[in-house]
């Protein structure tokens, strides 16, 4: 039971939770103007991991032949076998069953929009078949986490929500274009578009270092509108940092340390975003 549940925690990357999760907890902390309750936070976090879970799920069922083709990937659990596609299916319809019980654990306006969220997440897994803006829909899923976590607050929107969320969506698109580096032939082969496909690897280079530019340049405005603290503009100038080692790692003639900049430095980067505004209001 515990090779199996290890199995699907792999095959949804469950450790790249670290991506979305903190913005979610960032986007509920900025609506407290503090730490929310935690039990808020709990149903948050599971809503989290439900719609993650449940996103990644759909997205290997629904990849799982071009997965096959793709030798960087064709050894995923469904290509490989390790997990059926009947197996596939019950575990993201559950994972989507946790998202909305959790959605109506924190207030009736996340239970009314998480099909939304659902069909959301779900959807991100189709542009590449037809464009390459295809990264700004990843990110676009991704950046429901800190409207999500605004919402279980305040059960309202507000600006400053949609200007953490549109910093969200464009360094998660900064990124996934830097991971799309890799698969620029293969997507050129079999009809796929990205960024690097459509421009090559120097201007998907100069797309992606633009949108990071961006995505401080947002993060500072929020800091402004709500007159964050000291330790928030801290965490700004560690966060810029960390984009710059970011791309420090990746060059035109040389992606072997995509993996570390795509993984580790990203995490590092949400995580910040979270402690600063944390702290901001601590003290």
């Amino acid at each position: 039971m515990f090779r199996k549940l290890a199995l699907f925690l792999r095959m949804v990357k469950f450790s790249h939770s670290v991506f979305a999760l903190p913005f979610a907890l960032t986007g509920a902390v900025l609506a407290a103007q503090g730490l929310p309750p935690l039990e808020k936070l709990l149903w948050i976090g599971l809503a989290m991991v439900g719609a993650r879970s449940g996103a990644m799920g759909m997205n290997r069922i629904l990849d799982r032949k071009i997965d096959a083709l793709n030798p960087r990937t064709r050894h995923r659990e469904l290509p490989s076998g390790k997990i059926t596609l009947l197996e596939a299916w019950v575990f993201s319809l559950l994972s989507f069953a946790l998202l909305v019980y959790a959605a109506w654990r924190l207030n009736p306006l996340c239970l009314k929009l998480s099909p939304l969220a659902i069909a959301l997440v779900v959807f991100y897994s189709f542009p590449k078949r037809f464009t390459w803006g295809s990264h700004f829909f990843l990110g676009l899923a991704i950046s429901a986490a800190p409207l999500g976590g605004w919402l279980a607050v305040r059960d309202e929107f507000a600006p400053p929500a949609f200007l953490l969320a549109l910093a969200v969506l464009l360094w998660l698109a900064g990124f996934d274009i830097l991971y799309a580096l890799q698969d620029v032939e293969f997507d050129r082969t079999h009809g796929l578009f990205s960024i690097p496909q459509r421009f090559g690897v120097r201007k998907a280079l100069q797309i992606s270092r633009l949108l990071h530019v961006l995505v401080v340049g947002l993060l500072g405005l929020l800091g402004l509108s709500l007159e964050l603290a000291a330790p928030f503009w801290a965490g700004l100038v560690v966060v810029a940092g960390l984009l710059l080692y970011e791309h420090s790692l990746v060059r035109e003639d040389d992606l072997s340390r995509l993996n570390t900049a795509f993984f580790n430095v990203n995490g590092w980067i949400s995580i910040s975003v979270l402690v600063s505004v944390a702290l901001a209001y601590l003290f």
